[in-house]
């Protein structure tokens, strides 16, 4: 089972789960997905980021800004935000390119590749993945085209016994392109502000649905 950590406490997951993290923004939905992925790395779970939004080397700073001085597991980050805004960045053991987040394929392969390094090749056999975000995605392919894309990796997260976790921003698409995608996922991880203003999230899908509750977004 994968713990979902402090900002779900008590959530337990099947390995092979597919989790959409949906809320409006600015309320720290990426925050709480990297907290996911920060949790099984402190015990050794292999975590990989698919970013669509930030550079690779932002996002590596944002996970070790988390776990501190930490024990931590292996990390790969698929950087298709880099090149895409004219940059020629050399790869390394930790991060790698894709041309932009339309190319899809290079995108999937290089998945492949962190996955086959870390459960393969390193023993590592529980391993997470963070897709941030759809919404980007979206911006760039149409529907279907995004839909299929997900539908192989959300297989291939389960064929790995992985955890997914992928972020949309709920008030960026229509009720249709949601829905069509929550196909996909196994369970939602909700997230609002709430009226005294601070974040809350409330899971929904997998195990016992939890009540809103707060959680601190940085």
């Amino acid at each position: 089972m994968y713990g979902l950590g402090e900002v779900c406490p008590g959530v337990e997951v099947e390995p092979g789960t597919n989790l959409l993290v949906t809320g409006p923004p600015m309320t720290g939905k990426r925050t709480l997905a990297l907290e996911i992925l920060a949790h099984g790395s402190r015990h050794g779970d292999g975590s990989i980021v698919v970013t669509t939004k930030d550079g690779g080397e932002d996002v590596r700073e944002s996970l070790r800004e988390l776990l501190g001085r930490d024990e931590t597991g292996p990390l790969g980050i698929v950087d298709c935000v880099s090149k895409q805004q004219g940059m020629s960045p050399s790869q390394s053991d930790e991060i790698t390119y894709a041309s932009s987040p339309k190319d899809m394929t290079g995108i999937g392969i290089q998945l492949s590749e962190f996955l086959q390094a870390f459960y393969k090749d390193g023993g590592v056999k529980r391993n997470r993945i963070l897709l941030h975000s759809l919404s980007t995605l979206l911006m760039y392919s149409n529907l279907q085209t995004v839909f299929r894309f997900l539908h192989v990796f959300t297989g291939r997260v389960q064929s790995a016994d992985a955890l997914g976790i992928f972020v949309i921003d709920s008030t960026a698409h229509d009720q249709q392109t949601t829905s069509t995608l929550k196909q996909l996922f196994d369970g939602q991880i909700e997230v609002r502000e709430g009226d005294d203003g601070q974040s809350e999230l409330r899971v929904r899908g997998v195990g016992e649905d939890t009540d809103w509750r707060p959680f601190a977004r940085h």
